[in-house]
């Protein structure tokens, strides 16, 4: 697979942890943040919809 197909991360370059393990940033949990480097791009895009998830839950 070319780089240019990846599904590229979510990150935002502003990394830290809250209280939940979960990034202030970009809403990934530290563990899903360590393994999205050798995630699939179908395991990619199932952490894209939880960060959704988690981001829309911290909105309200």
């Amino acid at each position: 697979m070319d780089i240019k197909d990846r599904v590229r991360s979510p990150c935002v370059a502003v990394c830290a942890l809250d209280e939940n393990d979960v990034c202030i940033g970009c809403h990934r949990t530290g563990d899903e943040i360590l393994r999205w480097t050798t995630m699939t791009n179908d395991e990619r895009r199932q952490v894209l919809q939880y960060v959704a998830a988690r981001e829309e839950k911290h909105l309200i």
